[in-house]
């Protein structure tokens, strides 16, 4: 199987594990629409994927962006039929450290835009009888430890969103899956790194963005009668 003539909306795709799954993804045969604020890294990456990709610069977190993501995607393909929602931020701090400054920006890109993007996209796969949500979740989302309340928490929320959007299309030809990554070493450490605490990556051995793109891709290759919903690949050395 392969994905020709697909249609693939990635987000948080200039760097880390989004440029890596659209480098992917593009691999198997899909048109892709790279999401991000950064343009002159999107026009880069687009660029590399071929002269049917599509970029589209814009923050996540902004309440209109999954909305202006859907209609560009509509208006320039009438279509889609993957969407990889990505992008996401980290701040870990101890409670005397936290930053509650950090709280908005993380639930309005961790939480609020993959609820946005799922419901708009899914109401419109729904329609037309077929599509899929690939949804990037952390293993941190079942680690209980100090510091991480507020990120693992909304992966947490994320998971649970998800897999009642899963239930709620089921049969309709839309699919529903969630990847959840251990240790990848990506920008999503530089916020401790900026604060001279090592981010998690410098600890062991950590995958690569690649590797978690590789299970994206797994998820998305599957039959239409089959529905992976969960993949959750860890770091050799993570011990969670």
């Amino acid at each position: 199987m392969n994905l020709d003539g697909k249609v693939a909306i990635v987000t948080g795709a200039s760097s880390g594990i989004g440029q890596a799954t659209a480098r992917a993804l593009a691999r198997e045969g899909a048109t892709i629409v790279p999401v991000a604020r950064r343009a002159e890294k999107l026009e880069a990456l687009a660029r590399a994927l071929g002269p049917d990709s599509q970029p589209f610069a814009i923050d996540m977190a902004e309440p209109n962006a999954a909305q202006a993501v859907h209609d560009f995607v509509l208006d320039r393909f009438g279509r889609t039929d993957i969407l990889v929602n990505n992008a996401g931020i980290l701040h870990a701090a101890p409670l005397d450290l936290f930053d509650l400054d950090q709280l908005r920006p993380m639930i309005a890109l961790n939480y609020e835009a993959v609820v946005r993007t799922s419901t708009l996209f899914g109401r419109t796969m729904k329609a037309a009888g077929r599509g899929q949500i690939i949804n990037i979740s952390s293993i941190g989302a079942q680690i209980v430890a100090p510091g991480v309340g507020v990120y693992g928490g909304l992966k947490r929320a994320l998971e649970a969103f998800t897999d009642c959007l899963r239930v709620e299309l089921a049969g309709s030809g839309v699919k529903v899956g969630i990847v959840a990554p251990g240790t990848t070493s990506t920008e999503i450490f530089d916020d401790m790194k900026s604060r001279g605490e090592p981010g998690w990556d410098s600890f062991i051995p950590p995958m690569q963005p690649e590797d978690v793109a590789g299970a994206i891709v797994h998820m998305a290759l599957q039959p239409e009668r089959t529905n992976l919903a969960r993949i959750q690949v860890y770091a050799a050395a993570d011990s969670h």
